[in-house]
């Protein structure tokens, strides 16, 4: 049940960022300075937290691994979703993040040796079908200015953060998700730097004699809650459930932009927003009920 509550919540922080995100983009926050201040504000959060928690030294091995999922899972996953969330649309990016599961049910197998069984392939096909029947309802339209190249750097981006729930599996069995944490966002702030860092100083938010409050108050949740808080979130839930569970959740994100955008009147409520949030969660269901490896293995012993 833990793992869930983990996953839910780093899901529903990421869901609120959406329209965050949009709204920085669109006040021309460059996406480079974002992606780097994410990086490294986490990455000083998470190494200020773990002066207070049990030391736990990472082997050699695993800092290979934890620069791997860096790259996959912060540093260019984050960057490929900023600029690609900038050419793209809400619509094309709530549609193009359907494929996590996917992603992560083959790499799962393939890497893991998860099996692919009937019932998380049903639950697999649900969430989809869930999330596009919400995504096709959305009364806001596609930008004529969207380009393909937008949405091509955010399919990318899930590909990548696919690869990083799978590879950081084993991880979460060893480490802390703070140890985890400070590795990989040390790493991206490092990779990131050469590159971002200039960009920086282009944040308008910076240059006003007075500061903006929105746009200091949206910052601030992308750095603690979008970021710090969200991605210790994801090794806590892998230490209980799989990557393929854990992926399902991801479907979470447009039904909280949903609700957002409802909320301020941006969106309005209708039976089949309800009917796409039902298969979402039957979805995650049937994935979550799914046998183990080992449950099956004990099945043919049997």
């Amino acid at each position: 049940m833990k793992g869930h509550i983990f996953i839910l919540s780093a899901n529903i922080l990421f869901g609120v960022s959406m329209p965050i995100f949009k709204f920085l983009l669109a006040s021309n926050v460059p996406p480079e300075a974002i992606t780097i201040m994410r990086a490294v504000f986490a990455c000083v959060m998470f190494w200020l937290v773990s002066f207070f928690m049990p030391k736990e030294k990472v082997l050699p091995k695993d800092l290979m691994l934890l620069l791997v999922c860096a790259l996959c899972g912060v540093g260019i996953n984050q960057w490929l979703f900023v600029v690609g969330l900038k050419k793209s649309s809400p619509v094309d990016a709530s549609i193009i993040a359907t494929a996590v599961p996917i992603f992560v049910l083959l790499l799962a197998a393939a890497v893991l040796k998860e099996p692919i069984t009937k019932k998380k392939s049903l639950g697999v096909v649900l969430g989809i079908s869930g999330g596009l029947m919400l995504v096709f309802s959305s009364t806001q339209t596609t930008n004529g200015g969207n380009s393909l190249w937008g949405d091509m750097l955010m399919l990318l981006n899930q590909l990548m953060y696919s690869v990083y729930l799978v590879l950081s599996k084993p991880l979460s069995g060893r480490y802390s998700s703070v140890t985890i944490m400070k590795w990989m966002f040390l790493f991206s702030a490092l990779t990131l730097a050469p590159f971002c860092v200039k960009y920086v100083q282009y944040v308008p938010t910076f240059h006003r004699t007075t500061f903006n409050r929105t746009e200091l108050c949206a910052l601030f949740y992308l750095l603690f809650g979008a970021t710090f808080v969200a991605f210790m979130l994801i090794p806590m839930a892998l230490k209980y459930i799989r990557p393929t569970t854990v992926s399902m959740y991801n479907y979470v994100q447009p039904i909280i932009a949903s609700i957002i955008a409802i909320a301020i009147g941006q969106d309005t409520f209708s039976t089949q927003k309800l009917l796409s949030a039902v298969l979402v969660f039957v979805g995650v269901y049937l994935v979550t009920q799914s046998k183990k490896r080992e449950d099956i293995k004990n099945l043919d012993i049997a």
